[in-house]
């Protein structure tokens, strides 16, 4: 009897394909929360009294390590694999629009920025001049779903989706869609934390209105935290997305300095100077017929800052060629045609930058978009069909 490909391929193949979609930062923080709370099952630690979000205690004592242990935490299995869940759609889609290090550092910021406003709601409230709330700042909240509403709004925002569905059961304006959702779960939930939530939703419209531009880092900064050799493992993983290999539609906030400031701690993006002191690679500016993207490209191995350039090389090349002459010394001959070699060396890797613009073209045309399209081919070493293979795995 034949077997049955599908059923034997069937639940393992799927969610190795579904697992395999999902791009680097949303699975490594995925993994980083199940595993953490998988040890704190097996050593029984149930508490969290030590790491969760208090404000008392951040205000009291300091403790501002408790604005991220919080988010990483979760109070029971439901917990960690409802936010999961939630976040893989949510994380996937803004990856692929940011690139993977820029939705890494909005995490960090919108982890930040929700402590910060859970802490001043908290004391505002609790010790208003009209009526003490004090069980708000001896609150003791856990979980990574306050950065999820803020993701909901920035996703929300960027997508330009109309309408959301609430659960599959009906449909509801997208800019609603957030405040549906924390009232819901307040009513569906026990012990669920409103300020958390809400937090989360005031910090993704914050973000989204540009209130946050002052905090977010240029392009270049992302760039030489992508160019870093530390990172070079983590850059060469399929689901790494370039920052500058997203998705283009949705307009990212991100800081522009417009005119001269005279302070850069004060008028300046912060962030975008320390970016400055960051080590980066500095290319030589006499080859002037350096295709700037690739540089070094039309240089051979083991040639020195005195080499003459593809141009001349082929030149030399083509004037030995035409040449009659033949030298008679065998060595003379050998050194001539270790000479010729690398000259050939040189102009072939000339031709390679057209060769890449040529198939840059070609993967244009195919409709891929130019930016994505030049990344993997960078990537690929020029190599086409490893270019696509890198695209359509990112699509997918």
């Amino acid at each position: 009897m034949r077997p049955n490909i599908i059923t034997e391929a069937g639940i393992p193949t799927r969610l190795n394909q579904w697992w395999s979609s999902i791009p680097f930062v949303t699975s490594g923080v995925i993994l980083i929360c199940g595993v953490i709370y998988l040890l704190c099952l097996l050593i029984g630690y149930d508490s969290y009294v030590e790491i969760c979000f208090l404000p008392s205690a951040v205000a009291s004592h300091f403790q501002v390590y408790r604005f991220y242990t919080s988010v990483l935490f979760h109070g029971s299995l439901l917990h960690v694999l409802f936010n999961m869940l939630a976040l893989v759609p949510l994380g996937t889609e803004l990856e692929r629009i940011m690139g993977s290090v820029r939705l890494l550092f909005l995490m960090l910021l919108l982890a930040t920025t929700n402590a910060i406003l859970h802490l001043t709601i908290a004391f505002l409230v609790a010790y208003n001049p009209l009526y003490h709330v004090p069980n708000l700042v001896n609150e003791c909240s856990i979980g990574f779903s306050g950065v999820i509403f803020s993701m909901i709004v920035i996703e929300t925002s960027l997508s330009g989706v109309q309408s959301r569905s609430v659960f599959g059961l009906f449909n509801v304006p997208a800019k609603w869609y957030a405040w549906i959702l924390l009232v819901l779960f307040q009513f569906l939930a026990s012990n669920v934390s409103l300020l958390g939530h809400l937090c989360g939703i005031l910090s993704g419209f914050a973000y989204t209105y540009g209130l946050f531009n002052y905090l977010l880092p240029g392009p270049s900064f992302y760039s030489k935290i992508e160019g870093l050799s530390a990172l070079s493992v983590c850059v060469r993983r399929p689901g790494f997305i370039m920052c500058t290999g997203g998705t283009t539609y949705g307009q990212l906030p991100t800081y522009s300095n417009t005119s001269a400031a005279p302070s850069a701690l004060i008028n300046g993006n912060f962030l975008r100077n320390i970016s400055s002191w960051m080590p980066s690679r500095h290319t030589s500016t006499a080859q002037e017929g350096e295709d700037p993207r690739f540089p070094g490209r039309a240089r051979t191995l083991g040639s020195v800052g005195t080499e003459p350039t593809a141009r001349e090389a082929s030149a030399h090349l083509h004037a030995r060629l035409l040449d009659n002459t033949t030298p008679s010394d065998p060595l003379t001959n050998t050194q001539h045609t270790a000479v010729n070699t690398v000259r050939a060396d040189a102009t072939v890797t000339a031709e390679q930058v057209d060769t890449f613009d040529e198939e840059l073209k070609k993967l244009v045309g195919m409709g891929f978009e130019k930016t994505q399209a030049e990344v993997a081919l960078a990537a690929a070493d020029g190599d086409p069909n490893v270019a696509i293979e890198i695209l359509m795995s990112q699509q997918g």
